[in-house]
């Protein structure tokens, strides 16, 4: 927030440091892309900004919501994304071998990303109602684990392996803050473990290609491990300061694949080097740090989980793409925020940015808040 006397006071009551962290990750993704179109705005850089404008807008204007609207709006939400997944299935539109979009006119929408925000809600919201006597009973588990668990295996079967396990590790965290016992998930991580020879088998042959190769790279590196070798040779050959912008070789002689998308920071640090690369994970750890704060700050349970949620939804985005770019996490198509082309990443991270600012505006003129206090 900065003095009003500079600008009007509604804008001057907006979190203008993550603002700025917003923009700063915007433009070097901007910059990214430009470059990885070879010095042209098309097909990438344009479309990208243009879409980040839109949902900039979109998040500054939620900021203006009520922590009783979000509320409200919680269960309903979850009931509409929840149908349009089975609409997927039934109807949906299939691109690159999967089935993960539903045309409606002249807009094609992809409700998985919807589910990583709603899933936040819907817990926050429930966990919210539920007494706090309850919280380490079944009471408290099973509810939760079938809104968790239901929409994620119609996700998994799209197949979109990455999102399922964003929303899986997304719900969990909201679960875990809530207070549910560690050895619930404890129990849960040695149940998947003993499962873990079943789910391989079920799994599409390119998924259990991505495990092996994860397992081991270089037992083929020019099929399968092609795209983790090349993003790896990127980072290296950048060194500490890069080869200069413009002048990264391995995504402008179309080496390494899918630059602009899930292995953009590859293209990124080639060019600007673990310098660059260090201030970019920077750049991303405050803006983390700013939503903990906003949950930690918070007055009532529901902002509480809320925040910690839409906070942990970006710390995965960005932990799981940086892992799967340097090798240390199968490749699963999750994209880096605000720097990878795409307008789904966009959406799902401006929406969760925007209900956080919300929250953080009511923390600060207390507006909106109810007397119910988060319960030692």
């Amino acid at each position: 927030m900065i003095s009003s006397a500079i600008i009007p006071q509604p804008l001057a009551k907006l979190p203008w440091r993550l603002i700025f962290l917003i923009v700063i990750l915007a433009c070097v993704g901007l910059l990214t892309l430009y470059s990885a179109a070879g010095g042209s705005l098309r097909p990438w850089a344009l479309k990208q900004g243009l879409t980040f404008l839109f949902f900039f807008a979109v998040a500054i204007s939620m900021s203006w919501l009520r922590e009783s609207t979000l509320k409200s709006v919680a269960f309903p939400i979850y009931i509409v994304v929840f149908v349009l997944l089975v609409g997927v299935e039934l109807l949906g539109f299939v691109g690159k071998g999967a089935q993960r979009w539903l045309e409606i006119g002249p807009v094609k929408l992809q409700p998985s990303e919807f589910m990583k925000p709603v899933i936040v809600l819907v817990l926050a919201r429930f966990y919210d109602l539920l007494p706090p006597s309850a919280i380490k009973s079944w009471r408290a588990i099973w509810p939760a684990a079938l809104m968790l668990f239901i929409p994620a295996a119609l996700i998994l079967v799209q197949p979109d392996m990455g999102t399922a396990l964003m929303v899986i590790l997304i719900g969990a965290s909201v679960m875990f803050i809530a207070g549910i016992p560690w050895w619930i998930f404890a129990g849960a991580a040695g149940a998947l473990a003993a499962a873990a020879p079943l789910a391989f088998a079920l799994m599409h042959d390119y998924q259990r290609k991505r495990v092996l190769i994860f397992l081991n790279p270089e037992a083929d590196p020019l099929g399968a491990g092609y795209h983790v070798t090349q993003s790896k040779i990127a980072i290296g050959s950048g060194g500490i300061f890069g080869k200069g912008y413009l002048q990264g070789s391995q995504s402008h002689l179309d080496y390494l694949p899918e630059g602009h998308t899930d292995f953009v920071f590859a293209t990124m640090v080639e060019e600007w080097g673990l310098i660059g690369g260090l201030i970019l994970i920077m750049a991303f750890y405050l803006v983390v740090r700013w939503g903990m704060r906003v949950s930690m700050n918070a007055r009532t349970r529901f902002s509480q989980l809320t925040a910690a949620g839409l906070t942990a939804t970006i710390f995965f985005y960005v932990s799981i793409n940086l892992m799967m770019v340097m090798g240390l996490a199968p490749v699963v198509g999750v994209p880096l925020p605000l720097v990878s082309y795409g307008g789904s990443a966009v959406m799902t991270i401006m929406l969760s940015l925007g209900m956080l600012m919300a929250l953080e505006r009511q923390q600060r003129t207390g507006s909106g808040i109810s007397s119910l206090r988060i319960p030692a």
